[in-house]
Parts: C-alpha cells; structure tokens; sequence
C-alpha cells in the first residue's frame, strides 16, 4: 500500500477532515519524487577497519560507493540512507581496508617486458646468472638478441659479472643484461662487436667503459656508455609493449597498487621518443578500448618539456580517468651500486671516484627553468650527496627568478644526503620520492662505498626528512625492485635488510600512519593528484585494497604481506 494511501486510511480512523484528505495525492507524489530523486550507492563497504588517510576522519567502519567514486564514508548510521533494493553490500567482518597503494616511481612497460624477459633479480652466485641465461639462450635462434637483467652483486659478494660469463654460452648470440639500478650492464663479446665497442673506443660524457687488465673492454658499460649497446639492440616490437603494459598492471594489482607514476622508458642511454611513443600507442590505444587496468601519471624527458606543456595547453592534465600528463623528469647523476652517484668526497673503496655528473648543470638549470616558466612540474633523479644539494641549489635559483607558486619540485631517490641537507627539502618545499626498498639491497653496499660513518649519518633519511616538514612519497622504481608497497612499508617501519639482526640506522624508521601515506596521500599530494586520489575520502575515485588483518591492532603488530583483493572504480580488479 502506498505512502499516501496508508496515511489516508491514518487520518480518515483519527477523524480528520476530509478537506486534509485531499492533499494526500500530493504526499504520494513527494515520496516517488524523493525515492527517485535520492542518490542510492551502488555499492557498500560494511563492517570494515578502514584507514582512510583522510586527517578529518582518520578510520570507518562503512563505505558507499556510486560511479566509481566515493559517496560517504563513517559508519553503518552514516551510509544507511544511502542503501538501495539494488545496492551491492560486500561485508568485510573486520577486515582492514586501505586506499589502492600509489607508486611514485615506477617504470611500467619495462618492468612488463622484464616479466617477459631474463629476469636475473634475486640471483646469488656466478653459477646461477649463468645457468638462467643458458636456458633463455636455447629459446633464441642464432643472431637474435637476448635481454634481460635484475642482477645485482651485492646478494652474491662477488666480482661483476663480464662478457666472459657469457661468450661460451651465447656465441652466436649478442647478449645485454642490466643491472637492476639501469645505471650499468653487461654485453658479451658478439653485443659488443656489432655496438663497434673496441679498445679504442673513449669513454662517452657522463659514462665509462670498463676494460680488464689487458685494456681489452670487459663488457660492463655504466651510464651514458650503455647507449652504445642500446642503439644497436632491435626495438621492441608494438605488440610486446602493449602486452607488456597488461602483463605489468595485473602484477601491480596483485599487490594493491591502483596508480603508478610512470617515469617511463627513459633513462641515461635511451631515446627521448619512447614515452611518446608509448603515450600514443599503448596508454591511450589501451584506454581507446577500455583495457585500461590501473592508474597512469606519465613523466616524460626533460629535453621534450615544451611538446609537454603544448600538449597540456591543448589537453590539460587529465586525458581520461585513467591516464594523467605528470611533468619532466633527468638525471644529476647515476647510482651507488654502479659507483656513478655523484658525491663530496671520494667512494671508500675507490679513493680516486667521486662519482659521475651525468648532465651538464647550464643546461639543466635552463631547461628546468623554462619547464617552470610553463608551469611543469620537474622531477630530477639524484643519489649521491653532491647530487642533491646541486639540485636543490638549482631549483632554489629557480625559485628566486619564477617567484612562489606551488610547484611541487621533485628528487627522486635522495638516497644520500648530508645531515644538513635534509632539512632543506621541507624548508624549500621539494618532495623527496624515495624507494625504501633500495635498502634492502643498499644498506651493506653503502656501508662499503661510503664507510660506516658517512653510511650511518646520511643514508634513506625517512625521519629526518619528515622532521625537516618534507612530504615523503614512497615508490620502488620497479624493475630496479620490485613492485611491493606492503613490503617497502615494512621496510620503512623497521629497515632490518637481509642479514641484518637489527635496525638499520633505528633512527630513520618511521611511524606505520607516516609509512601508509607515503603511498597513499602523500604520494597522490606528490604528483597533483591529492583530489582525485589518495585517501578514501567523499568525492575520490573508489580504489582500495582488502587486506586479510581481522583489525587494526593485528595490522599494526604485524602489517599484512599480501592483500586479499584489490579495487578500482569500486569493481573489483584482483583477484
């Protein structure tokens, strides 16, 4: 019986006059109208621990959710209103619930072909790297090239790998490994023929060929020197990219990241053209079709910057729902592991290496000054001690001739800081992007290449960095590690590498709501996408993680290795 009906047959048993009887129509027509008219979620969350990352209401119990976007958040009282005959209810009996993890540095479509490739990550001895190789060898027909890499021998103690590890295994075909930082690699003897590699090849700005005690080159290319190699490996055909971006985003949902920022396949040796190329023939052909499966935000080469800021001008930032125009990003220096980070004072183990300045600094404060002028946010990779401070000089300078605005200067890594530096990413309002999973694999190789000294006073300073005001957002530069927030927030909570029975540096450990935002709000505030994204909070996309901690006291005592699915748009995107 109707609204109007049931009160009708209420006033005529009460006695009311009839004259009020004849409005009932009207009381009919209201309710359809406001049942019509009422926004019903499409979905809820119910009995859920929700971390929203959100400082207004730091935890929920309940979620709504409409097109993909967030309606309410609060308890079961808050949403209720919002539940339809239609409304999906998922019940969580206690589960804990976070934003989908964003990583901030990340390098997608390689890290796909990585998946596909020889994957040498993990590797701890000479016999292993070789054995792995040898299998991917017999795939190969004679001339066809195999790629890979991941190696990394800091797991293993030993000497580098070299072309003559691999010349008996692949004589017939040209080999190129990297290293899992892509600041250096190695070629077997046939790559580094067809590259026109020989004795008497020079050293490339920025890079260095190394050669053995006969003055022979050994195969190990660093930086810049990779390019030689790089220009004469066969572009990867289209349809390995395209595969390799769904081959990477269903890894990515596998551990609860639902937007990366993608710095793409540039780095020192590359072309310019392969973000553009891959904006064009793999982001947004994916997107064209609906195939899109996480969220991008593209970084693109700093010497391309005024194509960017006239694409942005044409387009804006936004080119759908899925795929964001981010900024520029270069390179200062290279990395520790590849003795390129550029430092102060000499490597301990190699007194005569101060490191590598990969750029010439005229050009890049010229190139990052008129990226501003355009109004592009500017990221720039820097590891060693020298590095960040000529950065952060440079971005001051900046600053001082552009004028205050919010900019959101970048340094991805700052993994090697003097103790005065680091106040000064706060103070100038620089986003440090770091990748606290480097240290599990740099903790004892800094120790060796600074000292213990130099290690201990200015290494992934995490705390000091907040301390300092900064905003940290946390990132693993996937492939060079791979892609694993719960992981890289265990390791920022306790930073105990492999091997270590304690904390390393317990001073820079930081809080688990400090670990949490550096891939949540944090890392969303980092590349301008603290209003879309970040936090589960009204009005945001519905991208969110379940993991399988009943509470947030279990979470909290031992943070959750895996999640137990994953959402985008409010759909579930994994498993």
């Amino acid at each position: 019986m109707a609204f109007g009906r049931n009160l009708a047959f209420f006033l005529a048993a009460s006695g009311v006059a009839l004259f009020a009887i004849t409005f009932l129509p009207s009381f009919d027509s209201l309710w359809s109208s406001w049942r019509k008219g009422r926004q019903v979620a499409e979905m809820v969350v119910l009995n859920a621990t929700i971390y929203t990352s959100d400082a207004s209401l730091p935890f929920a119990e309940a979620m709504a959710v409409r097109d993909g976007r967030i309606l309410r958040v609060g308890d079961y009282s808050t949403i209720q209103d919002l539940i339809g005959d239609s409304t999906y209810k998922l019940n969580f009996n206690g589960n804990v619930v976070l934003p989908g993890f964003i990583d901030s540095h990340v390098h997608l479509i390689i890290g796909g072909l990585q998946l596909m490739r020889v994957d040498l990550g993990g590797i701890r001895n000479k016999e292993d790297f070789v054995a792995k190789v040898t299998e991917a060898v017999k795939e190969k027909t004679p001339g066809q090239w195999v790629l890979g890499g991941g190696w990394n021998i800091d797991l293993w103690g030993g000497h580098y790998p070299e072309a003559s590890w691999l010349d008996n295994i692949a004589p017939q075909n040209p080999v190129w490994l990297s290293r899992m930082d892509r600041h250096m690699g190695v070629a077997n003897s046939l790559a580094l023929k067809i590259s026109g590699i020989t004795r008497d090849t020079p050293d490339p700005a920025g890079g260095s060929i190394l050669k053995n005690s006969d003055g022979e080159p050994n195969g190990l290319l660093v930086d810049s020197a990779m390019e030689l190699v790089l220009n004469t490996i066969p572009e990867e055909s289209l349809e390995e990219r395209r595969e390799a971006l769904f081959v990477a985003s269903r890894h990515g949902l596998t551990r609860g990241v639902t937007t990366v920022v993608d710095m793409g396949r540039f780095f020192t040796g590359a072309s310019v053209e392969n973000s553009w190329l891959d904006l064009s023939e793999v982001y947004q052909w994916a997107d064209s079709l609906g195939k899109m499966m996480i969220r991008v935000c593209l970084f693109f080469p700093l010497p391309t910057w005024s194509r960017l800021a006239e694409l942005i001008r044409d387009k804006g930032h936004r080119l759908s729902k899925w795929i964001h125009v981010g900024g520029v990003k270069y390179f200062a220096d290279g990395s520790l592991g590849s003795n390129s980070a550029l430092l102060h004072e000499a490597y301990e183990d190699n007194p005569i290496n101060y490191g590598i300045q990969i750029v010439d600094f005229n050009w890049l404060s010229n190139a990052t000054l008129h990226s501003d002028m355009s109004g592009l946010q500017v990221a720039i990779h820097a590891i060693g001690d020298k590095a960040n401070d000529m950065v952060l000089d440079m971005y001051s300078s900046v600053v001082s001739t552009n004028g205050i605005r919010d900019r959101r200067f970048r340094i991805e890594h700052a993994q090697h800081l003097l103790p005065s530096t680091a106040p000064r990413f706060g103070q100038e309002r620089v986003i440090p992007s770091v990748q606290p999973d480097h240290m599990l694999d740099d903790a004892a190789a800094a120790e060796k290449k600074l000292g213990i000294k130099r290690a201990h006073q200015g290494s992934y300073m995490f705390q000091s960095l907040l301390d300092g005001g900064a905003r940290l957002a946390f990132g693993s530069d996937w492939p060079v590690t791979d892609i694993n927030p719960l992981r890289a927030i265990k390791t920022a909570i306790h930073r105990r590498p492999p091997g270590f029975d304690h904390a390393w540096i317990p001073t820079e450990r930081v809080s688990l709501d400090d670990a949490l935002k550096g891939h949540t709000i944090s890392a969303a505030y980092a590349c301008f996408l603290d209003e879309e994204l970040g936090s589960l909070s009204p009005g945001k996309f519905a991208d969110f993680v379940v993991l399988p901690a009943n509470s947030w006291t279990e979470f909290a005592e031992n943070p959750s290795n895996f999640v137990s699915a994953t959402f985008v748009n409010g759909k579930q995107a994994y498993p």
